[in-house]
């Protein structure tokens, strides 16, 4: 099992255990999900990445494939690795002055999914107009 698939399985198990324990092959359910994602992840991170500028040196292309890659695989993992906000279980909170970690990133993952999914729309829109041809101005 990659890295992408280990994630989602110990995600799964925090956030989600009774939707995890229905999964009647878990090691063969999140293998063939990293899987999946892996494929993802560099579609995605090459698809952000773009075509490389002409003037651009080895250092800034470095480091704009770096930044392609970790952009892809926040996306990935929030979109493809991270249970559906229906599936996510909230644990008892002990105190009510402080939230628990799982409460916190419960409520974050519930604030940025709908921001990652503007920055796919982005992109797609970035890939559409660099793929038209360009209209005198």
């Amino acid at each position: 099992m990659n890295k992408y698939g280990k994630h989602a399985q110990e995600t799964w198990k925090k956030l989600a255990p009774t939707q995890y324990s229905l999964i009647p092959d878990p090691e063969a359910h999140f293998t063939m999900l990293g899987e999946e994602a892996e494929n993802s992840v560099g579609e995605l991170a090459v698809q952000i990445a773009g075509p490389d500028p002409k003037d651009e040196t080895y250092l800034q292309k470095v480091g704009r494939l770096n930044a392609a890659q970790m952009q892809a695989e926040e996306i990935v993992r929030a979109e493809m690795l991270t249970p559906q906000e229906q599936d996510l279980e909230d644990e008892e909170e002990d105190s009510e002055d402080e939230p628990s970690p799982i409460s916190l990133h419960l409520e974050f993952m519930r604030e940025f999914r709908p921001m990652l999914r503007e920055v796919v729309e982005d992109l797609n829109q970035i890939e559409l107009d660099r793929d038209r041809p360009h209209q005198a101005r």
